[in-house]
């Protein structure tokens, strides 16, 4: 049964009317995920490759690509312009221009570049691609934000009474204080644009405010005063052990008078180790929703996708993409 965070996520989507790349036209979950965007109405749709195999897939399926728009890169009008942006964004790192049009020909890629010249408002992409292959096309064509130097990752973990937002979940192995602290400033704000819950975050440790000592904390410790530094108004705290973040009886005893234990909705992970493990015990034992793992730190909406993904997996990473544009 749907999780009532979804259908809002989904709700809010369709308010915006926005349009979403979906690159990988070539995989039949894509195409199915298309069909339910444009009959829900939740975000317009499109997608790259060739249209004759496209719409004989969709009779193949059975499903109503009508209102689809499909791009073949290697035929569109904005193939050169593409080609020599990319080019020039990445000719100081050793690309030619003839390696600049093979990406181009590449439908991540291409991808990419319409979302970063405001042709689409996101893309969608990964259920065929690795991450690494997702991520290198958003970085390279995207970029990060003034002040973000991290792509990172977070889950949005849905409870029936209440979502916590992960991070980071699948990116970075060890984060440095640095990076840690891209990677709270980022989920807090994405917590935000999903939930419309005010951020109230929570640096995990094995400790709590000292009871323990060890390198790893004082990572965590030096990461909490970039954050505050930069962002002076996040409500956050730390170091907090995991009990002492979300049970308000056990914050009390453990961190009186912090402004986060017992309440925290964003779960900041030391490392992916710590975090990717919490995520899918809390999916498995939990019985959570896991939405994710959503691509966090660039300036634009580029999410990757599991290679194991459903269509209605696509379908709301798509309206997550939608939101977060």
């Amino acid at each position: 049964m749907e999780v009532g965070i979804l259908k809002q996520i989904k709700a809010d989507a369709s308010k915006l009317r926005k349009t979403i790349v979906l690159p990988e036209s070539h995989d039949e979950r894509v195409l199915q995920a298309a069909a339910i965007l444009m009959k829900e109405k939740i975000v317009s749709v499109v997608t790259i490759g060739n249209e004759e195999k496209i719409m004989n897939d969709s009779k193949r399926l059975n499903i109503d690509l009508n209102g689809l728009k499909i791009i073949d890169q290697e035929k569109s009008d904005k193939f050169d312009k593409f080609a020599e942006t990319y080019y020039e964004l990445r000719k100081k790192k050793g690309i030619t221009a003839e390696q600049a049009r093979e990406a181009m020909k590449r439908d991540l890629f291409f991808g990419a570049m319409l979302v970063r010249e405001g042709i689409v408002d996101g893309s969608v992409a990964g259920s065929t691609a690795s991450t690494a292959d997702v991520l290198k096309a958003g970085i390279h064509c995207i970029g990060m934000p003034e002040g973000i130097s991290t792509v990172s990752s977070f889950f949005l973990m849905a409870f029936p009474d209440k979502s916590y937002t992960f991070s980071d979940c699948g990116v970075v192995p060890v984060p440095n204080a640095a990076q840690l602290a891209d990677i709270t400033i980022s989920a807090a704000e994405n917590h935000f644009k999903l939930t419309k819950e005010k951020p109230v975050v929570a640096m995990l440790s094995f400790s709590t405010k000292g009871s323990a000592k060890d390198e790893s904390i004082d990572k965590v410790l030096e990461a909490l005063q970039i954050v505050k530094n930069k962002k002076p108004d996040l409500i956050i705290d730390g170091e907090l052990q995991f009990d002492a973040a979300v049970i308000e009886s056990i914050g009390k005893r453990k961190a009186p008078g912090s402004p986060v234990a017992g309440k925290a909705n964003v779960l900041i992970f030391p490392d992916l180790n710590s975090g990717n493990i919490a995520y899918k015990i809390t999916q498995r034992w939990g019985k959570a929703e896991a939405i994710g793992p959503i691509v966090q730190g660039l300036k634009k909406p580029f999410f990757d996708l599991s290679r194991g993904c459903s269509a209605e997996d696509i379908v709301i990473t798509a309206a997550i993409a939608a939101l977060m544009s």
